[in-house]
């Protein structure tokens, strides 16, 4: 049982690595893997607690992630425009299809495709360099900021539940 317990609690480092990292699952993994737990247990009981915590942070981080990306861009003065590029450049980013990445994959498309998509959203909307550039760092930043926040949260999370169950498996 704790070789499982210590394969769930990878899973949730995988999770949390994914709560920073933009389309990669976070908190949910973790969530998964506290569920998981708690059929491996044949009782819920235990991990009431550190599953409700949990459900919480879930729910928190999608709302953070939300509301970080629009007061980033807002803050940039971003518009509408700004916002569905950044978008469109995280999925062209995630997919390998910016030209100018022909190295670093996925990771550093995720990194640079929505600054990219943002600045060709605003170029195209306000055909104005200086503001599209300053709107495309708002959403960028916002994300950045958001992401880590998330990371902080499924942190609290993951350690919130080794505190709970970790005297059961190892005590």
């Amino acid at each position: 049982m704790q070789i499982v317990y210590l394969l769930l609690i990878v899973l949730m480092v995988i999770g949390i690595i994914g709560s920073v990292i933009p389309a990669l699952p976070g908190a949910s993994l973790i969530l998964i893997a506290i569920i998981i737990w708690g059929f491996i247990k044949g009782s819920f009981a235990a991990i009431s607690a550190p599953l409700i915590v949990t459900g919480i942070v879930l729910v928190l981080s999608i709302g953070v992630d939300l509301l970080a990306g629009y007061l980033g861009a807002k803050q940039a003065g971003a518009s509408k425009w700004g916002q569905i590029g950044a978008i469109i450049g995280l999925i062209a980013g995630f997919l390998g299809l910016l030209p100018a990445l022909p190295v670093g994959g996925p990771l550093l498309g995720i990194l640079f495709g929505p600054l990219v998509g943002a600045i060709i959203g605003e170029l195209i909307y306000r055909r104005d360099f200086a503001i599209a550039f300053k709107a495309g760092i708002g959403i960028v930043v916002g994300t950045v900021v958001g992401n880590l926040i998330q990371g902080v949260l499924a942190i609290a999370a993951v350690v919130f539940f080794l505190v709970n169950t970790w005297p059961q498996v190892f005590g």
